[in-house]
């Protein structure tokens, strides 16, 4: 039989205004795979974090292998043998690889100096066994979200723990990379080692848990071997309610072009990509990890460089030269790293929806602070936003909440225009549906949207037009009765007859 390597006993937590964990039970066995459902605000990460020592309950125990133990600090839990990945990335950005690998662990010479050597020995060491060709030296700025995402796994694994948390691990990762992590993963639980994987994707909770529990409003409703689940039994188990139509997306009378974009080209790697967006348009772009679709929205949005090409908004050339150029032209980005370029986690809700357009509540060199709470308090109330009220840090909202926050501050400044680079990453199912009803919401208005997604299902259910992008190139463009995950597949590859 196999023993518990980690159980919580009636845990609760609460934060002002919000209840976040109530008398949750939870265990996992050794050599297991224990997947957590919930949607975002359900309590998972809370969870997770007072597991790992970053908060501490108010109630409730915890036990490691039977035995009870107060986890006061991640350092603590590391000694207790607990590793964690986060689902939201937090680095350094001038820190190298290895620096980073071992961060508060540095192996230390004979009179306590840092051995440099020993870590670039254990560095390359961990990258060859994992199959990743990266430089030890390179540093974090210089990587992308996924190659982040595999780091932060490395970093994990490394630590030879017996219980690894791991949230949303693959939420930026290549298929390939996926791969390598369940091959991982399974090697793990044939060493007895413990597993609690969060995710929202059913086709990975369906393919690696031993057991499944279902957390929604801070309680464990439900735990069973996995084989006594269905997709539909834990989507229905999560929100509490049947969701209908996955993606409720509504034809909308399209109008004219009101972005256009010939020849764009620049230094990160993309080239001659021409496109344009319609009025009342959901337009997708499709294409592996690494393909370019990130980097020319950058681009287009200012926040990188481009070479040449050139941009027309609803027919007259502009100028982009940054973001400010950008919003002026009524174009706005929703960025697939919310935490470093999307939020302030540590002001609150009123401060970073209003972060961008404070020019609307100054009169006479003076803030105007009661427009400006009941403009933020009206627009979240239209974006949905789930949160005891504006004055609560947006670092403490769930990651669905904390986009909608993103989308909050875009809309106070009215565009015409709004770029969504992985909008739905790290998202529930249910939060997924509130922000696909608030696209379509937007076109109906009258907007216009450009849906940069690396899952084909969301783009198929949501879109009206796509362009498929591999090496830096457009190489497809497909009107929605074209749509077919294959025939999308076969331009992402490159592998189609013509390319455009």
């Amino acid at each position: 039989m196999q023993k518990n390597l980690l159980e919580v006993r009636n845990i609760s937590k609460s934060f002002p205004g919000v209840k976040a964990l109530e008398d949750v039970c939870f265990s996992v066995k050794e050599g297991s795979v224990h997947v957590l459902c919930g949607e975002n605000g359900a309590g998972k990460s809370t969870l997770m974090k007072i597991i790992n020592g970053i908060y501490q309950p108010d109630g409730g125990e915890t036990l490691i292998k039977g035995e009870k133990v107060e986890i006061t600090s991640p350092i603590k839990a590391g000694e207790l043998g607990i590793s964690m990945i986060f689902q939201e990335l937090n680095y350094t950005p001038e820190m190298t690889i290895e620096e980073s690998l071992f961060v508060g662990r540095w192996p230390k010479k004979k009179f306590g100096q840092i051995d440099w050597k020993a870590i670039r020995e254990k560095t390359l060491e961990l990258l060859k066994q994992e199959n990743l060709s990266y430089d030890p030296e390179t540093k974090l700025k210089d990587l992308s979200i996924s190659n982040l995402q595999m780091l932060e796994i490395l970093k994990a694994i490394s630590r030879d723990a017996d219980i690894i948390i791991m949230d949303e691990p693959t939420s930026s990762i290549t298929n390939k990379e996926i791969e390598i992590l369940f091959e991982k993963i399974a090697d793990l639980r044939a060493r007895g080692k413990g597993i609690v994987y969060i995710s929202h994707k059913m086709d990975e909770i369906f393919r690696i848990a031993d057991e499944i529990s279902i957390l929604r409003d801070g309680k464990v409703v439900e735990t069973r071997p996995k084989d006594q689940f269905d997709i539909d039994s834990v989507i229905a188990l999560m929100v509490g309610r049947a969701l209908g139509q996955g993606y409720p997306k509504e034809d909308v009378p399209r109008g004219e072009v009101v972005l256009e974009v010939e020849n764009f080209s620049g230094p990160a790697g993309f080239s001659n990509v021409s496109f344009n967006v319609k009025k009342g348009e959901i337009v997708g772009f499709a294409g592996l990890v690494g393909a370019g679709r990130t980097e020319v929205m950058r681009a287009l949005f200012g926040l990188d460089e481009r070479f040449g090409g050139t941009i027309k908004v609803h027919g007259a050339p502009v100028e982009v030269r940054n973001v400010q150029d950008s919003i002026k032209n009524g174009v706005v980005m929703l960025s697939e790293d919310r935490r470093r370029y999307g939020i302030v986690p540590i002001r609150d809700v009123k401060e970073n929806v209003t972060l961008a357009s404070m020019d609307q509540f100054f009169q006479k060199g003076r803030l105007d602070k009661g427009k400006e709470r009941s403009r933020v308090e009206e627009i979240c109330k239209k974006i949905n936003v789930k949160m005891a009220s504006i004055d609560v840090q947006v670092g403490t909202l769930s990651g669905g909440n904390q986009q909608k926050v993103v989308l909050s501050k875009w809309m106070l400044q009215d565009p015409d225009i709004l770029i969504l680079d992985e909008p739905t990453r790290g998202i529930d199912v249910g939060a997924k549906f509130e922000i696909y009803k608030l696209m379509t919401n937007l076109v109906k208005e009258g907007k216009s949207i450009i849906m940069v997604s690396s899952e084909l299902p969301e783009l198929i259910g949501m879109c009206d037009r796509m362009y498929v992008m591999a090496e830096g190139r457009i190489t497809g463009e497909l009107d929605r009765d074209e749509f077919s995950q294959e025939a999308i597949m076969r331009y992402a590859m490159n592998m189609a007859k013509k390319a455009v």
